[in-house]
């Protein structure tokens, strides 16, 4: 893919001073992904690539240590899930029959009933996972990651085409969307409430995706509503190994169950958590009441404030590459 340069514009409405480095091409654009055998689509967001400091100053109101120092990142051009992935389209993923029921409904196209039957799926929950919270139109919460990546295998054996959960370097990349300000909207924390459902907003539950102004990408609830996973183990100071340059990873590879570092903020998080650079690591208690011994690999029965969003790379992997991504086994925490 030949790539052009050019640099982002300063975005006067917003005040919101743009200056990362991006990239475009042509051909390279949105588009909306349909499900086959569903009435379900999955709208993209066409992500240019670049190069943009990680990390948040060291003058940042709400700042942490692990989001020190910042260093320079080179990101290849991707798409990005313009919503948080919602039930409607999680539970087809999670429950075989609903799938099926699915597919008898929409016989336009070929459904791959038979390349998605193979596919590891979630257990039954023991309880209602949106706690009653809402379903339809609202984002998916309290799977593990294991059941995000799981879930993504799934929509390739579906659709043919290959999504992941971001890296924390895309996902941030992402929801700065060219910025250099604390949030994409900028360091002015009065305005939260015009693009987040956070714990002063949300009245004690998640919100159905999209109801608050996107960022400059495009890109809805990327400050606040779920958090959502990346594919990274969470390393307090893997910015300090990076710059030093003892790892040259791209990302943190997961080898331990906890912490996977998940990011945004949630309904029930205070501003400072739903920042561009906050960084939270997942922990054991988000699978207290789990009810199920051994504890489920699929599910977080205390963690209603999780959930995720997917991104396809520009230029996918092999095929070898992507059957290894997929073919993960759960990480035991008993």
């Amino acid at each position: 893919m030949r790539l052009n340069s050019l640099f982002f514009t300063v975005l006067i409405a917003t005040g919101v001073t743009v200056c990362a480095h991006a990239q475009t091409s042509t051909g390279f654009v949105s588009y909306t992904q349909s499900i086959p055998g569903s009435n379900q689509t999955y709208a993209m967001v066409a992500i240019p690539g670049g190069t943009f400091l990680m990390g948040s100053p060291a003058t940042e109101k709400g700042r942490n240590p692990d989001e020190g120092p910042q260093h320079e990142v080179k990101i290849e051009p991707f798409y990005m899930g313009k919503y948080e992935v919602t039930w409607d389209l999680y539970d087809l993923f999670a429950f075989t029959n609903m799938e099926k029921e699915m597919a008898e409904k929409y016989k336009s196209t070929d459904a791959n009933l038979s390349k998605t039957d193979a596919t590891t799926r979630p257990s039954p929950p023991y309880v209602d996972m949106s706690f009653g919270m809402g379903r339809a139109g609202y984002p998916a919460i309290n799977m593990t990651q294991y059941a995000a990546i799981k879930f993504c295998a799934w929509l390739y054996a579906k659709t043919g085409v290959f999504y992941r959960l971001p890296t924390e370097a895309e996902w941030e990349y992402a929801c700065r969307a060219g910025t250099t300000t604390a949030y994409s909207f900028g360091d002015d924390v009065k305005k939260i409430d015009e693009y987040a459902v956070y714990v002063s907003s949300s009245g004690g539950a998640y919100k159905p995706v999209g109801g608050k102004k996107p960022n400059p990408f495009g890109l809805y609830d990327m400050h606040g509503n779920v958090m959502e996973w990346t594919q990274d183990q969470y390393i307090d100071d893997y910015y300090k190994q990076v710059a030093s340059g003892t790892v040259k990873e791209a990302y943190a590879p997961t080898t331990t169950l906890y912490p996977n570092s998940v990011r945004g903020g949630s309904w029930d998080d205070g501003p400072e958590v739903l920042r561009s650079a906050a960084r939270t690591p997942s922990a054991p208690a988000w699978k207290m009441l789990d009810p199920q011994s051994p504890k489920s690999d699929w599910w977080l029965t205390s963690a209603s404030f999780v959930g995720f969003r997917i991104i396809r790379p520009a230029n996918p992997p092999g095929e070898a590459d992507i059957k290894a991504y997929y073919d993960i086994k759960p990480i035991k925490d008993y």
